[in-house]
């Protein structure tokens, strides 16, 4: 597998990783999509505040949502099947869906907070 879509809960910019208070799950979420994407794999995200029209236009995410509401977010997709919903999977899970091999996982990539995602701007209130 080589690409793998993240559909995930409203956050007030696209990588959740900015604001006063920092989620550590989702900067590690945030690092590990780096790691992936060094390794070749191709990741879009789509956060349900900025992007509804993909949640809309995806039928697996879509009629997911009806069944479950929210609490199905963040849900991954990989060569169009539901591979994880309810949590974000940790790096040596996402090694194996992307069918990485889980030895060449352990390394963990150094992001820098304040710009991930390119979110932040002066007087946005965000960060």
């Amino acid at each position: 597998m080589t690409h793998l879509d993240v559909f995930e809960p409203p956050m007030c910019c696209s990588s959740g990783v900015c604001g006063p208070s920092v989620d550590p799950l989702l900067a590690a979420f945030a690092a590990d999509v780096d790691w992936l994407t060094s390794q070749g794999v191709t990741v879009s995200r789509y956060n349900l505040a900025q992007d509804p029209q993909a949640f809309v236009a995806h039928p697996l995410v879509r009629d997911l949502l009806q069944r479950e509401g929210d609490t199905c977010l963040p849900l991954v997709i990989g060569n169009g099947e539901i591979v994880a919903h309810g949590a974000y999977p940790r790096r040596a899970e996402l090694a194996t869906l992307a069918g990485i091999a889980a030895a060449s996982s352990k390394a963990k990539p150094r992001i820098r907070l304040s710009t991930a995602g390119g979110c932040c701007k002066p007087g946005s209130r965000c960060c």
